[in-house]
């Protein structure tokens, strides 16, 4: 083994924790102090398997400690995660509509698929039926011992999908002793905002005023327990885990109790209504007539009326936050036969039920046929009918949309339940090298129970329709042509019910040694290090669907929701080289070469090599330099590869609708919009449109290459900092052209790249009227994207009285984010760095949180956090913003820990104390309740508290 200087060895662990601890940095500096030949531990930091006493990390990394994560408060991982500046909003407890019941993390906003999750350096395996990316609710919170975030690509290392970079939990599986956690939390808001209360008086939509009290309760309850056994040969840690959360809906705030409109200057809402919007015309020969089309409504007297106004306010049903329980188990055990074979075992388990909500289902503007003498119909109605379209009319079409306000909101109920076991052996196999061998094998098992849903084929027959099968047995007439004329009973007859299993398994056999070369270069005093490996793994996806979701036949799913099955496989090799150039020379106290390279071949998309060059220079012993350059790929994963193509909804504006559209009858008939039909087509008011999605089996890999370079240092006692930059370039990115940008590019350039993916429905020119109307946007390999930014990290820490005050800031950059949709098409790029759009995640250029933290001698201390969000601009052209748009916005967090005696200790804390509410954005940005959901703080302050006994 090797010893450094206690400066050396002080810096190379504040490197190694990415600046993020002050307190261990200072420790260390002391132990160094008492003992100048003390040997260090050999260390694996995330990024290298390279495990020796000299290692320093040449990518940046980002710390979280267990104590972090208590005094935040969150039970939910990825809340804490999406506190972290270099972190976009993902999947969340937040999204009802559309959601996938699963928690996933989003390093630098590149996607969920670019972030490659470990537990203690090892993949976690995909979430569930509706996602790809993993679940990060299978980590007990309770049990992790610091989270490590490595920003810099890590493909050579960990294999592919660490494009944007690796989350690795690290969890304490060391842990000794009997500990009980029961906390509990929720929101409180006071709803005063006066913009979103005059637009709902406007509309006479009801909302709630004042104090809220406290909603959106959790509770949870954590166990942990540890301890050795054999007489100190073996360690086992063991924990269980349960949560429960109380659903929250749209309804218990005043700023998403409506639905704002795309341009957030009114409540809008759905021309879906619980009094039925009509679209009427005569049909003659089978043909039928739009240029005679009206639109009506029922009056009370169940005569037809123009409709006026008549939308429906959906908000307030909607999931604002979902409900859920979920608990976890499971164990650690490690045991030394000698010191050539240390057998490990990791067991876990996790089982997650959550209910999204959404607004009431319906009759979504679906096309029929009526003969005119349809028993529905009233003798008044028929009257109306033949003084409209004349007398010989025998034939109305209409689109219908109702709303069955009768029957309660659809609930899709969401189950997962995960299992992971990684079964290894490590050891030394001489005073140099040693060697670690697993098996892993992690599964999940979903479902999707949609329920409340209306079962479209039945829709025909109860309303007699021409052309369905008589209404008979269990078929009773919906009299929606009849004011209030529906019962429940007879809406519960028209009710159906989705079902979706699905099964994702990971299996992996991986094994490497590493060490150090008995060969030294003459001008360093360090030997090479080196790792060797090899991996294979095979990753299976089975999601089926009942025939209700594989047809679309639940009126309000937006299309089919098919079967998806299929798998790949692939055999790695991989290799790191650590070389120590110079060291204790003048400006030179080391210069360190880091190498590394892993070929893989998959049985999709045959061979890949990815590799990472790496350079530390430290001059001085507190002053640190380091670069690097990463490729790293992401191969297609089964979704994108094999995900049957259907017709789904997207979210955002047809520009070319309207009575005065935005763009030109020219431009407009680029996008298929006849000159006849030119500011006569209807916009859609919940601004939901049709788009053709689906895989593509013929995808190639994402190639991405990351530059980086940066400063550590420690100028002076207690205070350490790292600045870094960093640079990705994504090529062949897999993903769809965005509806709305193909429908805009197509009107603005009339290339027929974007042109030939729009087809509108005969007649009315419509986007999401039926499904004849659509934007095609299945999976391709487009052309690039383009990040940068620079990341800040500093601790400072001094005595102060008998305590320690400490200071830490971790904050980040954005100087761009440039997506190219197409190769060649300027006008087709933008870029996303501090924007806000249809297109664009509302993250600001710069993000930071700052916590203060004071630990007195005694039994107490308290933390301060300042978690900032800069000011986000916005294009102005397509959607609007609410007031002055996304200012910055400042959130504080107060929080009080105490020792009450050796046994027992309390959490108290209230998060966004001054009870900011989230921006408000207009209804083409919002992702949930008029607000980016998630990401900023969603449902104002948060309470929370704990106890914790230790035995």
């Amino acid at each position: 083994m090797y010893t450094n200087n206690k400066l050396s060895k002080a810096v190379r662990l504040a490197i190694a924790f990415g600046a993020a601890s002050a307190t261990a940095f200072t420790a260390s500096v002391n132990a160094a102090e008492e003992d100048e030949t003390a040997k260090v531990e050999r260390i694996e930091v995330t990024g290298s398997r390279i495990k020796r006493t000299d290692l320093e990390t040449s990518s940046p990394i980002q710390i979280t400690s267990a104590e972090e994560i208590k005094l935040s408060g969150f039970t939910r991982i990825e809340d804490l995660m999406n506190s972290l500046p270099q972190v976009e909003a993902a999947e969340t407890s937040f999204l009802a509509n559309g959601s996938a019941g699963t928690a996933t993390l989003d390093l630098r906003g590149m996607g969920a698929n670019r972030t490659l999750v470990l537990v203690n350096g090892r993949r976690l395996q995909p979430g569930g039926i509706y996602t790809q990316a993993a679940d990060v609710n299978q980590i007990p919170a309770a049990l992790v011992k610091r989270v490590e975030v490595l920003t810099g690509g890590g493909s050579a290392t960990y294999g592919a999908d660490a494009v944007a970079g690796v989350v690795n939990f690290v969890m304490n599986d060391d842990f000794e002793g009997f500990e009980l956690t029961v906390g509990g939390s929720g929101y409180q808001h006071n709803n005063d905002n006066k913009y979103m209360q005059e637009r709902m008086d406007a509309r006479g939509f009801d909302y709630p005023t004042g104090n809220t009290g406290i909603d959106g309760k959790a509770i949870n309850i954590d166990l942990t327990m540890g301890g050795e056994f054999a007489g100190g040969k073996g360690h086992a840690t063991a924990y269980a885990t349960w949560r429960q959360v109380d659903e929250l809906r749209q309804g218990a705030r005043d700023y998403s109790s409506c639905a704002l409109n795309a341009a957030g200057t009114a409540c809008g809402g759905s021309g879906t209504t619980p009094n039925p919007n009509f679209y009427f015309y005569p049909v003659t020969d089978g043909e039928t007539d739009f240029s005679q089309e009206v639109f009506w409504t029922l009056g009370t007297d169940s005569s037809f009326i123009p409709s006026v106004g008549n939308v429906y306010n959906f908000a307030p049903v909607n999931h604002f936050m979902r409900p859920d329980e979920r608990y976890t188990f499971g164990a650690f055990v490690d045991y030394e036969i000698n010191e050539h074979a240390r057998p490990y075992m990791e067991l876990g388990y996790m089982h997650d039920r959550t209910v999204a909500q959404i607004a009431e289902s319906g009759i979504f503007f679906r096309y029929f046929n009526f003969d005119i003498n349809n028993p529905l119909f009233s003798d008044a109605q028929r009257a109306q009918f033949r003084n409209e379209f004349g007398a010989d009319v025998e034939t109305i079409g209409a689109y219908i949309g109702k709303r069955n306000k009768e029957g309660g909101g659809r609930q899709d109920n969401l189950e997962h339940s995960s299992y992971r076991i990684v079964a290894g052996v490590e050891g030394d196999i001489n005073d140099s090298w040693s060697y670690d061998a697993s098996f892993q094998y992690g599964s999940t098992a979903s479902n999707s129970v949609y329920r409340n849903d209306f079962y479209a084929p039945r829709i025909d027959s109860a309303v007699g329709a021409i052309g369905s099968n008589p209404c008979t047995g269990v078929c009773q007439p919906y009299p929606v042509f009849t004011y209030n004329g529906i019962s429940p009973e007879v809406a519960a007859t028209l009710g159906g019910t989705g079902i979706l299993t699905g099964l994702t398994s990971q299996t992996i056999v991986n094994a490497f040694v590493t060490g150090e070369l008995d060969f030294t270069l003459p001008s360093a005093s360090m030997p090479l290090a080196a790792v060797f490996g090899v991996e294979n793994r095979e990753v299976d996806f089975e999601r089926l669907a009942d025939e209700v979701f594989a047809l679309g036949d639940l009126a309000g799913q937006g299309g089919p929701t098919p079967s998806l099955i299929g798998g790949y496989s692939l055999r790695e090799i991989f290799g790191e080289l650590s070389v120590p150039l110079v060291d204790d020379a003048p400006a030179m106290e080391s210069l360190i070469l880091d190498l590394g390279a892993r070929y893989s071949d998959y049985n999709t998309s045959g061979g890949e090599t990815t590799y990472k060059v790496a350079l530390d220079w430290t001059p001085v012993a507190d002053w640190k330099v380091r670069a690097s350059y990463n490729r790293a790929v992401r191969a297609p994963n089964v979704a994108e590869l094999f995900a049957s193509q259907s017709i789904g909804l997207w979210q955002g504006e047809d520009p070319c609708a309207g009575a005065t559209p935005e763009y030109s009858a020219a431009q407009c008939a680029n996008t298929g919009v006849p000159a006849d039909l030119y500011g006569t087509i209807a916009p859609n008011p919940a601004d939901q449109y049709n788009g053709f999605f689906g895989g593509n089996p013929n995808l190639k890999p994402e190639i991405a290459d990351t530059i980086s370079f940066g400063v550590v240092a420690n100028p002076f006692e207690g205070f350490n900092f790292s600045v870094d930059y960093w640079d990705i370039q994504l090529e062949e990115v897999i993903g769809t052209i965005g509806a709305e940008l193909t429908v805009r590019q197509c009107a603005e350039t009339g290339l027929a790249a974007f042109c030939n993916n729009i087809t509108r429905a005969p007649g009315t020119a419509s986007l999401w009227r039926g499904e004849a109307g659509f934007v095609a946007a299945t999976n391709i390999n487009l052309a690039s994207r383009h990040w940068r930014g620079v990341d800040v990290s500093s601790n400072y820490e001094t005595d102060i009285g008998d305590g320690k005050l400490t200071v830490k800031l971790i904050g980040t950059y954005s100087l761009k984010k440039e997506y190219e949709p197409l190769p060649g098409v300027a006008s087709a790029t933008y870029d996303c760095a501090g924007m806000f759009n249809a297109n664009c995640f509302a993250q600001p250029d710069w993000r930071h949180s700052m916590t203060v933290s004071y630990t007195t001698g005694d039994f107490w201390t308290a933390s301060a956090k300042w978690r900032f969000f800069g000011a986000v601009d916005h294009d102005g052209t397509t959607d609007q913003l609410v007031g002055d748009g996304l200012s910055s916005e400042s959130y504080l967090d107060l929080t009080g820990a105490f020792d009450i005696n050796d046994h027992v200790s309390l959490l108290v804390g209230v998060n966004n104390v001054l009870d900011r509410e989230p921006p408000i954005v207009g209804g083409s940005l919002g992702s949930n309740g008029n607000t980016v959901a998630g990401f900023y703080d969603t449902l104002g302050r948060y309470i929370h508290a704990s106890v914790t006994m230790r035995f």
